[in-house]
């Protein structure tokens, strides 16, 4: 409570400040904010990483030791033996990758098609269509996920790679980005090369999609993200563990009598390297994709 008040109350001051205050305190109130900001984002990832290589014991120590008294390899170990000893973590890594990449790829294409035809073809009942895409945005997935799964039994896609992929083929969010960034695509370029004897194909694959960088990663590390992290879904397609995905993994450490966290820190330290990569790699065109909502002021 105490803790709260306090939240409160800085809260209440940092609006104040920025409020009435002179630019230059506000600007060294913006800039006290953003450390305090960036520290609450790190401080989660600092925690797994040392719980990762700390006993058991340590790591529900109050107050909590930042630096581990011993080295702890022992955890990685079990997180890669998992709670039954078959070694199924590179098999569910293999899942997780299996589905995090099918349907990122269906998502920027899928969206990327849906995009351009809102974007950049004038037909009726265009600006209908985006809306009704628009309102599934506000439709939360545990109302659909009930039916969602029933249409899955009927179909008999349950405990298949068809099933965990299928119902995220595409999502609205990314009709969305997509459509708001090609909307300011020059015109010129599509008019010369129509004039030029390109079909539509052509143009989508050869000038539209390659010159539409930006946008393309920052979907993909968002899309991939979601369905990397996605746990509630596999819990109840994926019957059998070598179906199962990375979070399903994960949540297995968690059914023993006694928890195991430091294993279970461990393999969210290893779940977590490939997501850090795919962001590396990207980062270039994920932070240039921020441009695309200020393309149409300049």
């Amino acid at each position: 409570m105490n803790l709260l008040i306090i939240l409160v109350i800085a809260i209440l001051l940092f609006v104040a400040i920025m409020m009435f205050a002179s630019e230059r305190i506000r600007n060294v109130a913006m800039s006290v904010f953003l450390v305090f900001a960036a520290a609450a984002i790190i401080l989660p990832l600092i925690f797994m990483f040392t719980a990762a290589f700390m006993p058991a014991a340590d790591i529900t120590t109050i107050p909590y030791r930042w630096i581990p008294r011993k080295i702890e390899w022992h955890n990685f170990y079990r997180a890669l033996a998992g709670n039954d000893n078959r070694f199924t973590f590179l098999r569910n890594v293999l899942n997780s990758l299996i589905v995090s990449t099918s349907v990122t790829v269906t998502t920027l294409l899928l969206s990327s098609l849906t995009g351009y035809s809102l974007a950049k073809f004038r037909f009726r009942g265009r600006n209908v269509v985006f809306m009704f895409i628009m309102m599934t945005m506000m439709i939360p997935f545990e109302t659909i996920m009930v039916p969602l799964y029933m249409v899955v039994l009927k179909l008999n896609l349950q405990n298949s790679y068809r099933g965990l992929i299928i119902p995220f083929m595409m999502n609205a969010f990314g009709v969305f980005m997509m459509r708001q960034y090609l909307q300011t695509f020059p015109d010129d370029v599509l008019a010369a090369a129509r004039i030029d004897g390109c079909s539509e194909p052509a143009i989508f694959s050869q000038i539209v999609m390659v010159n539409s960088g930006p946008a393309l990663a920052t979907l993909a590390i968002l899309t991939f993200r979601q369905q990397w992290d996605n746990l509630m879904w596999p819990l109840m397609v994926a019957q059998t563990q070598e179906l199962k995905t990375l979070p399903t993994y994960i949540t297995s450490f968690t059914e023993e009598k006694f928890a195991d966290e430091g294993a279970m820190m461990a393999v969210a330290l290893l779940a977590s390297i490939p997501m850090i990569v795919l962001f590396i790699s990207l980062s270039k065109y994920f932070l240039g994709g921020n441009a695309m909502y200020s393309a149409g002021k300049e």
